[in-house]
């Protein structure tokens, strides 16, 4: 129960929890309904950079979900060439994070991590499908059990402006794995081949635990 209301945080949160909290401090020493505010705002710094445990399927026949959210976007795509792929189809899984969403990015399945390849780019409305080529992002392409290429991207957004890796190049990862973070409202997008989708545009995920597709 503890952990429900107080869930672990994720270590980028920390000093943002810190500078929130000596803000609302200082305001409430001047108003009262200024150190309100700011003690709400902190409140939601610390549930933004929430990193709850999740319960991992571990079976290498479904895809799970690499990101609380929305899904906005199922279809069939060219690979992203920023990885050598354009000329292979694959079907492509889109989840947008808002603000209230937990930001903390997990892999889809387990494997080898065969490239991670960061891309400069403008700060959209995550939401948008054009976000997926024109927004800042970053990518891992990782060579699953069955050798199948696997693509996760994770994009920045209108408000998010810093992406985090905590993965490295050749790094053998279990499914629902932590590989990084996005701060204040992003994307994730999979690219995926030889599996079937299992969600539609409109449902919620929840990283590490939604089935995304299966074999």
């Amino acid at each position: 129960m503890i952990s429900k209301i107080f869930p672990k945080i994720h270590t980028e949160g920390y000093k943002f929890i810190v500078i929130a909290a000596i803000v609302t401090i200082v305001l409430l020493f001047f108003s009262g309904f200024l150190g309100l505010i700011s003690f709400l705002l902190t409140v939601w710094v610390y549930y933004f950079f929430r990193d709850p445990e999740r319960v991992i399927i571990e079976d290498n026949n479904f895809l799970v979900s690499p990101a609380d959210g929305e899904v906005v976007y199922v279809d069939e795509v060219d690979g992203p060439k920023e990885v050598g792929l354009e000329n292979k189809k694959f079907k492509k899984i889109s989840i947008f994070m808002n603000v209230f969403d937990c930001h903390v990015n997990r892999t889809p399945c387990s494997g080898l991590v065969e490239d991670i390849l960061y891309k400069p780019g403008k700060f959209l409305n995550a939401s948008l499908d054009k976000a997926s080529e024109d927004n800042e992002r970053n990518y891992y392409k990782i060579k699953d059990p069955h050798g199948n290429d696997i693509v996760v991207v994770q994009i920045a957004g209108l408000i998010a402006r810093r992406i985090v890796c905590e993965t490295n190049k050749d790094q053998e990862l279990r499914q629902g794995d932590r590989i990084g973070m996005i701060r204040f409202g992003s994307r994730a997008d999979v690219y995926y081949e030889n599996y079937e989708p299992l969600v539609k545009v409109g449902q919620k995920t929840i990283s590490g635990e939604t089935l995304l597709a299966k074999k």
